[in-house]
């Protein structure tokens, strides 16, 4: 069993920003592609509103189109009941539902206070545990804005906490902290990982880092260091928060897993298969990425002597 389980969010938090719509019929076989490397799960849509996200709007075909592989999970967005609703028709394997941490990001990018939210939360988790479903589906949280907010600043630790447990209260199974802004420090992200799992010992804790001012891979080994096993990344460092001012993308699968790989730590990924996806970016999406591990290769290649 690998140590950690990899996420692959690009096709939802990546391609959400494009502002080129990506064809179906290409996001269709970007996942098929990404759920051959080892990913332990793929985050392949959202079903919000086509008016708010115009690149998703073609999140039910895409989904019900994928090949299943045994051992990948599929995991969307939620915004709503309806979403929800769409979602569990495609025969999901988890339903991500999204709320912030900080009261003015909520209200700029859901129009939502955090407990309008988590009201929000309790009508979604209801309708996903409606029968009759024919099998369970996974409900995780996602809690934006954890380690800071482009508008508020520092988060409490207490607010964050007591964000979790009210989730967890309404019937949500896992949860996400989101450094949506990239604003997280390896100190930082070390205490409230320690804190979370020493108070919600059985929860499945993911880590979402965005790679803002570069301490992506750095924020990620320090929450590897407190216990997390979990990890968000993005192919080709795709993705960014367009309601949080600055905020870049996502830290970088392919970096993330080298990282992880060189260090001795199993993450189930074939490394080699997943470059040859983010190879192929570049073309899909029109410019090039962030990702540097696809463009200096593993630290492992030797190259020849320059003649004399």
């Amino acid at each position: 069993m690998p140590s950690l389980q990899i996420n692959e969010v690009a096709p939802r938090d990546g391609l959400q920003i494009e502002a080129e719509f990506v064809p179906t019929a290409d996001k269709i076989g970007l996942i098929d592609a990404l759920s051959a490397t080892g990913l332990a799960r793929i985050e392949a849509t959202s079903f919000v509103s086509p008016k708010a996200i115009p690149q998703l709007r073609d999140a039910a075909e895409v989904v019900t189109a994928i090949q299943r592989r045994p051992g990948v999970g599929i995991t969307v967005l939620v915004p709503n009941v309806k979403g929800a609703e769409r979602a569990l028709a495609c025969h999901v394997d988890e339903v991500n539902l999204v709320m912030s941490a900080s009261e003015s990001h909520g209200l700029a990018n859901l129009r939502m206070t955090p407990t309008q939210s988590l009201e929000q939360f309790a009508a979604i988790v209801e309708t996903v545990r409606a029968p009759p479903q024919g099998r369970e589906v996974f409900i995780n949280a996602s809690l934006s804005t954890t380690f800071g907010c482009p508008f508020e600043g520092e988060v409490p630790e207490a607010r964050v906490l007591d964000l979790v447990e009210r989730q967890l209260a309404l019937g949500v199974q896992g949860v996400s902290l989101c450094d949506t802004t990239g604003m997280a420090n390896p100190a930082q992200v070390r205490r409230l990982c320690e804190a979370v799992l020493a108070r919600f010992p059985e929860t499945p804790f993911t880590l979402h880092f965005h790679n803002t001012r570069g301490m992506g891979l750095a924020n990620a080994l320090a929450a590897w260091q407190a216990g997390i096993t979990r990890f968000d990344a993005s192919l080709g460092g795709l993705g960014g928060c367009p309601y949080a001012p600055g905020a870049t993308g996502n830290v970088c699968s392919e970096d993330l897993v080298h990282m992880f790989e060189a260090m001795g730590v199993s993450t189930g990924v074939d490394l080699d298969a997943l470059l040859k996806v983010s190879a192929t970016l570049p073309g899909l999406i029109g410019h090039d990425t962030p990702g540097q591990v696809a463009k200096a290769g593993k630290a492992d290649r030797r190259y020849p002597m320059p003649a004399r």
